[in-house]
């Protein structure tokens, strides 16, 4: 499965939350709202998630294997770096 389109909306609120993150994979499968948040130890990304009775969050989409995982955050957080404070999206890093 290649991402073939990452789209960045930085947050200008303080806070930990940096940006929202869509995510574009083959052309024809899109995940929406996966975060960007700045952590004690740098950012990472969290899955989009939902809030379930208990007051738990789960994850409504998500990676089964880590080496997934860990290209998808790579290629997220360089997407978020080289997006543009002053913009709030940037599109088009891709697969090519």
């Amino acid at each position: 499965m290649d991402i073939t389109d990452i789209r960045v909306r930085r947050v200008t609120a303080e806070g930990k939350l940096k940006a929202y993150v869509t995510v574009t994979f083959d052309d024809c499968f899109v995940v929406h709202n996966v975060k960007v948040i700045e952590g004690k130890t740098g950012v990472f990304i969290a899955m989009p998630s939902r809030k379930t009775k208990t007051g738990e969050y789960k994850d409504v989409a998500h990676p089964i294997h880590s080496d997934f995982r860990n290209d998808l955050q790579f290629r997220i957080l360089q997407a978020y770096e080289t997006s543009s404070e002053s913009e709030g999206l940037v599109a088009d890093l891709v697969d090519e």
